[in-house]
């Protein structure tokens, strides 16, 4: 499980003014973009998705589930290679699939096998991740926001 306060330090890549989503030829670069909302994530090593908790303003959000692959730790960071599609379910279980377009757009330049994700995807709705019994979680005020470990821009 990680804690993601708001404001936790994130790199994301920009290719000019437009967040990059898909890679393509064009050139990029990374940029600091922190978390807007607090975050908790319950994330399994080699498992193609992970579920995340999500507070604004101290209020519950709903589950954001990540579908991934991939999934490992380093000495600086936790690594995922992300398969674009994402469900966000709100608190009273209304469910929207997020990213789809993505998905389809990535499976057609072959970064990933359209039907495995697919089938992750049914797999998680037949057996729902949520609600996980952490919704009323509180983090202690006195946690830091996290920084960047040492080492993070040799990886």
């Amino acid at each position: 499980m990680l804690w993601h306060p708001a404001g936790t330090p994130a790199l994301v890549p920009y290719a000019g003014d437009r967040l990059l989503r898909i890679p393509g030829d064009e050139s990029w670069e990374l940029r600091r973009a922190p978390a807007h909302v607090a975050s908790v994530g319950i994330v399994c090593l080699g498992a193609r998705h992970s579920t995340w908790l999500n507070w604004r303003d101290g209020a519950f959000e709903g589950w954001y589930v990540n579908f991934e692959r991939d999934t490992r730790l380093t000495p600086v960071s936790l690594d995922v290679v992300d398969e674009k599609l994402d469900l966000v379910i709100q608190p009273d279980g209304r469910l929207r699939v997020k990213d789809f377009d993505e998905l389809l757009t990535a499976a057609r330049a072959e970064y990933l096998h359209l039907g495995d994700v697919l089938e992750e995807a049914v797999r998680v709705l037949r057996d729902p991740p949520w609600p996980t019994g952490l919704e009323d979680f509180r983090a202690d005020p006195a946690w830091p926001v996290p920084e960047f470990p040492k080492g993070w821009d040799v990886v």
